[in-house]
Protein backbone atom coordinates (compact mmCIF):
# COMPACT_ATOMS: atom_id res chain seq x y z
CA UNK A 1 0.00 0.00 0.00
CA UNK A 2 1.33 3.40 -0.89
CA UNK A 3 -0.80 5.46 1.48
CA UNK A 4 -0.04 3.60 4.68
CA UNK A 5 -1.32 5.27 7.83
CA UNK A 6 1.12 5.31 10.76
CA UNK A 7 -0.33 5.32 14.27
CA UNK A 8 2.19 6.17 16.98
CA UNK A 9 1.35 4.39 20.22
CA UNK A 10 2.31 6.03 23.51
CA UNK A 11 3.75 3.61 26.05
CA UNK A 12 1.41 2.93 28.96
CA UNK A 13 2.91 1.65 32.19
CA UNK A 14 1.67 -1.91 32.68
CA UNK A 15 -0.55 -2.24 35.75
CA UNK A 16 -3.39 -4.53 36.80
CA UNK A 17 -5.90 -1.74 36.12
CA UNK A 18 -4.50 -0.75 32.71
CA UNK A 19 -4.29 -4.37 31.56
CA UNK A 20 -7.80 -5.41 32.71
CA UNK A 21 -9.49 -5.29 29.26
CA UNK A 22 -6.65 -7.40 27.78
CA UNK A 23 -5.56 -9.79 30.54
CA UNK A 24 -3.98 -9.97 33.97
CA UNK A 25 -0.63 -9.09 35.51
CA UNK A 26 1.46 -12.00 36.77
CA UNK A 27 3.51 -10.51 39.61
CA UNK A 28 3.35 -8.98 43.05
CA UNK A 29 1.33 -6.00 41.75
CA UNK A 30 -1.51 -8.24 40.54
CA UNK A 31 -3.74 -7.16 43.43
CA UNK A 32 -4.27 -10.79 44.48
CA UNK A 33 -3.72 -11.45 48.18
CA UNK A 34 -1.14 -14.14 48.97
CA UNK A 35 -1.91 -17.06 51.25
CA UNK A 36 0.58 -18.81 53.55
CA UNK A 37 1.64 -22.35 52.71
CA UNK A 38 1.08 -24.43 55.86
CA UNK A 39 4.16 -26.63 55.49
CA UNK A 40 6.63 -23.75 55.88
CA UNK A 41 5.23 -21.92 58.92
CA UNK A 42 4.34 -18.83 56.88
CA UNK A 43 7.81 -18.48 55.30
CA UNK A 44 6.31 -19.19 51.86
CA UNK A 45 3.33 -17.22 50.58
CA UNK A 46 1.55 -18.18 47.38
CA UNK A 47 -0.89 -16.21 45.27
CA UNK A 48 -2.98 -17.20 42.29
CA UNK A 49 -3.15 -14.12 40.04
CA UNK A 50 -4.44 -15.95 36.93
CA UNK A 51 -6.42 -19.02 35.96
CA UNK A 52 -4.69 -20.47 32.90
CA UNK A 53 -7.11 -22.07 30.42
CA UNK A 54 -6.16 -24.47 27.65
CA UNK A 55 -8.00 -27.10 25.60
CA UNK A 56 -4.76 -28.86 24.52
CA UNK A 57 -1.48 -29.84 26.18
CA UNK A 58 0.38 -26.82 27.54
CA UNK A 59 3.89 -26.07 26.33
CA UNK A 60 6.35 -24.22 28.56
CA UNK A 61 8.80 -22.55 26.20
CA UNK A 62 11.74 -20.21 26.69
CA UNK A 63 11.93 -17.28 24.27
CA UNK A 64 15.09 -15.22 23.81
CA UNK A 65 13.93 -11.94 22.32
CA UNK A 66 16.21 -10.19 19.89
CA UNK A 67 15.75 -6.53 19.09
CA UNK A 68 12.97 -5.71 16.60
CA UNK A 69 11.91 -2.25 15.49
CA UNK A 70 8.86 -0.92 17.35
CA UNK A 71 6.46 -1.69 14.51
CA UNK A 72 3.35 -3.83 14.64
CA UNK A 73 2.33 -5.26 11.31
CA UNK A 74 0.74 -8.51 12.51
CA UNK A 75 -1.62 -9.23 15.37
CA UNK A 76 -3.05 -12.54 16.49
CA UNK A 77 -5.53 -13.95 18.96
CA UNK A 78 -6.16 -17.36 20.53
CA UNK A 79 -9.53 -19.07 20.87
CA UNK A 80 -8.56 -22.08 23.00
CA UNK A 81 -6.03 -20.83 25.54
CA UNK A 82 -4.99 -17.88 27.68
CA UNK A 83 -1.35 -17.39 26.62
CA UNK A 84 1.06 -16.14 29.30
CA UNK A 85 4.44 -14.35 29.12
CA UNK A 86 6.73 -14.34 32.18
CA UNK A 87 10.03 -12.40 31.96
CA UNK A 88 13.29 -13.70 33.38
CA UNK A 89 16.15 -11.44 34.44
CA UNK A 90 14.13 -8.29 35.06
CA UNK A 91 14.56 -6.81 31.59
CA UNK A 92 11.90 -4.36 30.35
CA UNK A 93 9.75 -5.13 27.32
CA UNK A 94 6.75 -3.79 25.41
CA UNK A 95 3.55 -5.72 24.67
CA UNK A 96 1.04 -4.41 22.11
CA UNK A 97 -2.59 -5.56 22.48
CA UNK A 98 -6.20 -4.90 21.54
CA UNK A 99 -9.19 -6.22 23.52
CA UNK A 100 -11.09 -9.31 22.35
CA UNK A 101 -13.94 -8.69 19.92
CA UNK A 102 -16.28 -10.55 17.60
CA UNK A 103 -14.87 -8.91 14.47
CA UNK A 104 -12.49 -10.36 11.90
CA UNK A 105 -9.89 -7.71 12.84
CA UNK A 106 -8.93 -5.88 16.04
CA UNK A 107 -10.52 -2.53 16.80
CA UNK A 108 -7.68 -0.27 15.64
CA UNK A 109 -8.78 2.54 17.94
CA UNK A 110 -8.26 0.30 20.99
CA UNK A 111 -4.69 -0.91 20.28
CA UNK A 112 -2.38 -0.11 23.21
CA UNK A 113 1.36 -0.48 23.87
CA UNK A 114 2.23 -1.50 27.43
CA UNK A 115 5.64 -0.97 28.99
CA UNK A 116 6.61 -3.72 31.44
CA UNK A 117 9.61 -3.02 33.70
CA UNK A 118 10.58 -6.71 33.80
CA UNK A 119 9.33 -7.39 37.33
CA UNK A 120 6.02 -8.88 36.15
CA UNK A 121 4.54 -10.79 33.27
CA UNK A 122 1.01 -11.09 31.95
CA UNK A 123 -1.65 -13.50 30.79
CA UNK A 124 -3.94 -12.69 27.89
CA UNK A 125 -7.69 -13.08 28.06
CA UNK A 126 -9.15 -15.48 25.51
CA UNK A 127 -9.36 -13.68 22.17
CA UNK A 128 -7.08 -10.74 23.05
CA UNK A 129 -5.35 -9.46 19.92
CA UNK A 130 -1.58 -9.13 20.41
CA UNK A 131 1.85 -9.15 18.87
CA UNK A 132 4.74 -11.10 20.43
CA UNK A 133 6.46 -8.88 23.04
CA UNK A 134 9.31 -6.57 22.00
CA UNK A 135 12.66 -6.62 23.82
CA UNK A 136 14.09 -3.26 24.92
CA UNK A 137 17.45 -4.69 25.97
CA UNK A 138 19.65 -7.48 24.62
CA UNK A 139 19.29 -11.01 26.00
CA UNK A 140 15.70 -10.55 27.12
CA UNK A 141 14.30 -13.95 28.02
CA UNK A 142 10.77 -14.97 28.90
CA UNK A 143 8.86 -18.09 29.62
CA UNK A 144 5.84 -18.46 27.34
CA UNK A 145 2.94 -20.70 28.33
CA UNK A 146 0.95 -21.67 25.29
CA UNK A 147 -1.15 -24.37 23.71
CA UNK A 148 0.53 -27.05 21.63
CA UNK A 149 -2.16 -26.33 19.03
CA UNK A 150 -0.71 -22.85 18.42
CA UNK A 151 2.48 -24.37 17.03
CA UNK A 152 0.51 -26.48 14.56
CA UNK A 153 -1.55 -23.46 13.53
CA UNK A 154 1.56 -21.30 13.00
CA UNK A 155 3.22 -23.97 10.82
CA UNK A 156 0.22 -23.78 8.48
CA UNK A 157 0.87 -20.10 7.65
CA UNK A 158 0.22 -18.78 4.17
CA UNK A 159 3.53 -18.62 2.27
CA UNK A 160 2.70 -15.23 0.70
CA UNK A 161 0.82 -13.29 3.39
CA UNK A 162 2.35 -15.10 6.40
CA UNK A 163 -1.11 -15.09 7.97
CA UNK A 164 -2.16 -18.20 9.86
CA UNK A 165 -5.45 -19.62 11.01
CA UNK A 166 -6.43 -22.75 12.89
CA UNK A 167 -8.56 -24.00 15.75
CA UNK A 168 -6.60 -21.89 18.28
CA UNK A 169 -5.04 -19.12 16.20
CA UNK A 170 -6.12 -16.18 14.06
CA UNK A 171 -3.00 -14.27 12.87
CA UNK A 172 -3.60 -11.36 10.50
CA UNK A 173 -1.45 -8.90 8.56
CA UNK A 174 -3.10 -5.79 9.97
CA UNK A 175 -0.97 -3.44 7.85
CA UNK A 176 -1.94 -5.10 4.56
CA UNK A 177 -5.61 -5.50 5.50
CA UNK A 178 -6.18 -2.01 6.91
CA UNK A 179 -3.36 0.13 5.53
CA UNK A 180 -2.36 0.90 9.14
CA UNK A 181 1.01 0.33 10.77
CA UNK A 182 1.42 0.79 14.53
CA UNK A 183 4.71 2.17 15.86
CA UNK A 184 6.16 2.98 19.28
CA UNK A 185 9.49 4.37 20.48
CA UNK A 186 11.43 3.59 23.58
CA UNK A 187 15.05 4.67 23.04
CA UNK A 188 15.81 5.25 26.72
CA UNK A 189 15.91 1.52 27.46
CA UNK A 190 17.92 0.27 24.50
CA UNK A 191 21.31 1.11 26.01
CA UNK A 192 20.60 -0.79 29.24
Amino acid sequence: MTDQKIIHLPLIEASAEALAPFGQIIGSDSGVKPVAVDFYKGAVAMSYPVKFQCEHPVEVSLANLGFRPGEVRYMERHFQHTQAFIPLGGRPFVAVMAPPNDSDLPDLSSVKAFLFDGSAGFQLNLGTWHEFPFALQPDTEMIVLLSSQTGYDLKAKDAVTEEAFGPDLDKKDIAARTGTLFQFECKEFRNG
